[in-house]
């Protein structure tokens, strides 16, 4: 018997997703997901410029913390277009190319903000542990050099993957997970023979962001043995307490992208909702909590934003 010959063909498209069987209302779904955006780009923004135009914080804590800014707002700008296009205007279909450079400029900002993380740890670990050479260590063309190597670092090791996709035959279901391209929910919908971009798609967080998460591990145990040494419970108290917006960044950042990966790897289908809105949270909650956690924790910064707004 001759072998059943078909066609490959290459999809010109993708469709996205919004919350699965909610279609009726995603009008209304898009009133939250505005209001998320809105007050995450003003929050960011204004951490932005109170930092830039209050001299007084021109500390190496808050450079990076604007780093953080610069990078969430990024990640806004490459996911809004389409989520609010979504759910305001059901415009579902985004363009082969179009999909591998949103879902390159995700994966890259996702990077770099992991990168910042753990240069801010490196910060705090040097304040705690080292505090007499703190402005020695960490000098302004110091810090300059640091943020630019972890974007180059970055942008190294993320431009394959959109060639590694590009050069796949798309013949399966066109439909996507969510209402925007990540490299793990793309490559299923290829015919072709994924080894390469899975191997490639699990080296890198295991090499490099599973490295930066050791490394910030690492960091807070030679804080806490520091602190731990102070005699006075104040002084160790106050030491800890600068950490604390720090550590609930780390969890925002980590916890939502190590969910989302474990589902998109062993529990595809599984619990659909439950994968939906883990993906909004991956996306969504850091931008909208780190302006909110840094400026509940920090005095100074908080008392420049209330005098900022009382003027």
């Amino acid at each position: 018997m001759s072998p059943v010959n078909y066609t490959k063909f290459n999809f010109a498209v993708f469709l996205l997703t919004g919350i699965h069987g909610q279609e009726d209302v995603h009008l209304w779904i898009s009133i939250p997901f505005c209001l998320t955006y809105v007050f995450s780009i003003v929050g960011n923004s204004v951490i932005l410029f109170i930092i830039k135009t209050d001299p007084r914080l021109h500390e190496p804590m808050y450079i990076f913390l604007s780093m953080l800014a610069i990078t969430d707002l990024g990640l806004l700008m490459s996911t809004m277009p389409v989520t609010l296009g979504l759910y305001l205007l059901n415009s579902r279909k985004i363009s082969l190319d179009a999909c591998f450079a949103q879902l390159f400029f995700i994966h890259l900002l996702k990077c770099i903000e992991s990168s910042v993380l753990l240069l801010m740890a490196f910060d705090r670990f040097i304040a705690i542990c080292n505090p007499l050479r703190y402005t020695a260590i960490l000098t302004l063309p110091r810090i300059g050099k640091m943020g630019l190597v972890c974007v180059l670092r970055w942008v190294t090791v993320i431009l394959p993957i959109p060639f590694l996709l590009q050069r796949l035959q798309y013949c399966q279901s066109n439909v996507l997970s969510h209402c925007y391209c990540i490299n793990q929910d793309v490559m299923k919908m290829a015919c072709s023979d994924i080894r390469v971009n899975s191997i490639y798609g699990l080296s890198v967080p295991l090499l490099t962001l599973g490295l930066d998460s050791l490394l910030i591990f690492l960091s807070y145990v030679m804080i806490l043995k520091t602190v731990l040494s102070i005699t006075s419970r104040a002084e160790c108290l106050r030491a800890l307490n600068t950490c604390v917006s720090h550590l609930c960044a780390v969890l925002l950042f980590y916890m939502p992208m190590i969910g989302l990966s474990m589902i998109h790897r062993f529990g595809e289908g599984s619990f659909p909702l439950f994968q939906t809105v883990l993906g909004y949270i991956y996306l969504l909650i850091p931008p909208l909590m780190n302006p909110i956690v840094y400026s509940v924790k920090s005095k100074h910064l908080r008392d420049r934003i209330i005098r900022a707004f009382i003027k």
